[in-house]
């Protein structure tokens, strides 16, 4: 048997052991969502009906979205450092068990204590279970790798929001739905314990020596901190569901049953669409970017100015299309543009900046509704505009690298 046979064999199996990491990741990931995203689909709503006000509700799911992302810089530095990257991943994924406990939150602030801690416990794992896909994804594709995790993903998604609004028609409120998610709790963990046996070292999937020059650098590049400012301004501009669904339910758009399937429609346009993105972003790269202030603008204008029930799904259509491009082609292209031992510490980066334009956003979008809210969509005109100038900038930086790679 030559060498090529034999690279070729090598190289068979790990598209192979890649591609089922993925898969059982994919798996972990959507019980997981049929678990928190239930939450995040009527925690806009369940704190209102708790005593809630708007402000509060908007600074809840800026705060938690903050921290989420925030936090993931300490945590990737010290998935870094110790390259204990399952554990994290471990570690993360317990914490979405504070989901059920909503069922017993009478006060506000109980439930928004749970909310906030799982969202801590996302900053745990992600930037570790990303770095663990990056490897995998790596061997087909990074653009692609992360859109087959993030379709399974949003099935999960799907699923929960819908479940808990059965749950909500069958009985009348949605704790006795938080009970019923005990079941996708214990099978996320069973499957992320055989992934863990399965393939305990990913990084073998990505040799070193794989790196592109730019990933080689010590440090990071002027690309990654352009393409962070690009997407903290593109973020903080996106208005969240929390309050989107609060506005819907406020002016008695929608009944309170409804929303859990308008997000459950969101999530299921995010899984489709993240197919698309990620095929186009292993095509043309960041540029495949531009997208996203664009649609961006649409959503607080379909939104925050619905008079009919028709305006209500297209917002949701777009919104998530947007968080398709945010899961997928954003997530794939940090770990094109860090170095890869720096890899965990480059997702913490990144997405403490997509955290902290979540809460500047969702904070300030909260104000504005009840302030003055018609300076709402001028306030995402402004910031998706800016947006779009650090997008030219990036572009002028990715052409760049290339010139000098050529």
């Amino acid at each position: 048997m030559n060498s090529n046979t034999i690279q070729s064999q090598a190289g068979k199996k790990a598209k192979s052991v890649a591609l089922s990491l993925i898969l059982m990741m994919g798996f972990v990931s959507a019980f997981g969502d049929i678990v928190y995203e239930s939450a995040r689909s009527v925690s806009g709503p369940y704190l209102g009906l708790l005593g809630a006000s708007a402000v509060v509700v908007g600074s809840i799911s800026g705060l938690g979205e903050f921290l989420g992302y925030a936090l993931r810089l300490v945590s990737g530095y010290i998935a870094d450092r110790t390259r204990a990257y399952w554990v994290a991943t471990f570690i993360g994924y317990g914490l979405i068990l504070c989901i059920p406990l909503l069922a017993f939150a009478g006060r506000w602030e109980i439930a928004a204590g749970l909310l906030i801690l799982e969202r801590i416990g996302k900053a745990i794992r992600s930037p570790a279970r990303d770095t663990i896909l990056s490897h995998a994804a790596h061997q087909m594709g990074r653009g692609w790798g992360f859109a087959i995790h993030e379709f399974m993903d949003q099935l999960g998604a799907i699923i929960g929001p819908l479940l808990l609004s059965a749950a909500f028609l069958i009985n009348g409120n949605y704790r006795a739905g938080f009970n019923w998610l005990w079941i996708p709790a214990v099978l996320m963990m069973f499957i992320l314990t055989y992934a863990k046996l399965r393939v305990p070292t990913p990084e073998r999937l990505e040799k070193k020596d794989d790196a592109t020059p730019q990933t080689e650098r010590k440090g990071f590049t002027k690309t990654f901190w352009v393409y962070g400012v690009f997407t903290f301004f593109s973020v903080a501009g996106f208005a969240s569901f929390q309050l989107l669904s609060f506005h819907w339910l406020n002016k008695h758009l929608v009944t309170e049953g409804v929303i859990p399937v308008l997000y459950a429609l969101a999530m299921g346009v995010d899984a489709l669409s993240a197919l698309a993105v990620g095929k186009i972003y292993d095509r043309v790269g960041l540029i495949s970017l531009v997208i996203v202030p664009g649609l961006t603008l649409f959503v607080p204008f379909l939104g925050f100015a619905s008079r009919q029930f028709w305006m209500i799904i297209l917002c949701v259509i777009i919104w998530g299309i947007i968080m398709a491009i945010h899961e997928t082609t954003m997530r794939a292209a940090v770990a094109d543009i860090s170095q890869i031992s720096k890899r965990g510490t480059g997702y913490g980066i990144f997405n403490t900046l997509y955290g902290a334009a979540w809460f500047t956003g969702g904070s300030l979008m909260g104000l504005l509704y009840q302030t003055t809210f018609w300076a709402i969509p001028l306030f995402v005109l402004i910031l998706e505009i800016v947006a779009i100038g650090f997008f030219v900038l990036l572009r002028k930086e990715v052409q760049l690298h290339q010139f000098h790679q050529a």
